[in-house]
């Protein structure tokens, strides 16, 4: 078993007025993958470090498996880190870079041939064994450094932006392999990312970080459709949610020059938050009218950014690429409001939905 508890713990850097992590409580089960996501600077690297030992905890309280290890050295915590550089030993073969820490910890000769020979089959590296690191590509290296964590059979797995430095078709790749590793090693996984796209197709679960403290905590698909605050609904999804300012009134809302219905009660002003999918352009019963003011074709869909009267944020809309609006036009919208949300402009928060 391997259960992480972060209770309340917190990082404050020596000469730094604010706290770096401010409070973040989390559980993460055994054999979950938990991703923790946010914008550089949120506190999401930092918090991950604490886990591993790299970084002293200021205050608060972590665990594994019910054991206090606020105080035990990163050596004896049983954890395998993955980092952004691959941090290879560029003087060694795969083979040695793979057996180092297995040598370290003093085990058999037989028993690195072995765990050596399973990992490099299981990452595809079998093939590569002698060569350096120099003569691999970027996806090989990636795996090296994967295999290296893999091979310790350690407790808990952290992985701190391990793909940011592949291109994006490595990335897609490595992705799909991270995903069919968790399941077959059934281990503790714990991630760190700033990209959207990673969390939401990897993660058991998505812990949103900002300014050092936790935002929302959910599976994936439940923080993209109910995302707890403007910030949530903004980060996650691409493009992102449209946040536009709005006026309820008599059973509508007012979104500049324009006017939805809305079957429900809420404060007078608010954020009309929909994301760009919930918008069907030339379709449906329209609701109001847009002037399109770009296209992007991207072969599966198209992408329509527009201007509503009196509102000064574009509008994006995600429509099919059978979508032939051109720019100038001016466009009927129909707007999914079962899909949309609310949110309280002072706090950002979302509204919650007591339909009428």
């Amino acid at each position: 078993m391997a259960i992480v508890c972060l209770d309340r713990l917190c990082k404050k850097y020596p000469g730094g007025d604010a706290l770096a992590v401010d409070s973040v409580s989390l559980e993460i089960a055994h054999g979950e993958f938990m991703v923790l996501l946010g914008p550089s600077g949120c506190g999401k690297s930092t918090t991950l470090r604490m886990v591993a030992g790299l970084e002293a905890i200021s205050s608060g309280e972590l665990s594994i498996d019910g054991k206090r290890v606020n105080d035990i050295p990163a050596k004896d915590r049983d954890i395998a880190m993955v980092f952004q550089s691959y941090a290879l030993y560029p003087h060694m073969s795969v083979f040695d870079n793979l057996a180092f820490g297995l040598r370290r910890r003093n085990f058999s000769s037989s028993e690195i041939e072995r765990r050596v020979r399973d990992v490099s089959a299981t990452l595809g590296l079998a093939e590569f064994l002698k060569r350096k690191p120099h003569a691999l590509s970027g996806g090989q290296r990636q795996r090296v450094a994967l295999g290296r964590a893999i091979v310790r059979d350690p407790k808990v797995f952290l992985f701190d932006e391990p793909l940011s430095n592949l291109d994006a078709a490595l990335r897609v790749g490595m992705r799909g392999e991270l995903i069919k590793l968790h399941h077959r090693l059934d281990a503790t996984m714990i991630y760190v990312t700033h990209d959207q796209v990673e969390a939401m197709t990897m993660g058991d679960r998505i812990c949103i970080m900002n300014g050092g403290k936790v935002v929302q905590i959910g599976a994936p698909l439940d923080v993209y459709r109910e995302p707890a605050d403007t910030f949530v609904a903004a980060f996650l999804g691409s493009p992102p949610t449209n946040l536009l300012p709005a006026r309820f009134a008599a059973g509508a809302l007012r979104i500049g020059d324009s006017t939805l219905a809305l079957q429900r009660d809420c404060p007078q002003d608010v954020i009309f938050g929909i994301r760009p999918e919930d918008i069907r352009i030339e379709g449906g019963a329209p609701q109001l009218h847009g002037e399109v003011l770009a296209v992007e074709p991207l072969g599966a869909e198209t992408i329509v950014r527009f201007r509503l009267p009196g509102v000064q944020s574009d509008v994006l809309a995600r429509g099919p690429r059978t979508v032939r609006a051109k720019v100038g036009e001016r466009v009927p919208l129909a707007f999914d409001m079962a899909s949309a949300h609310l949110f309280d402009p002072a706090t950002a928060r979302r509204i919650a939905q007591e339909r009428k």
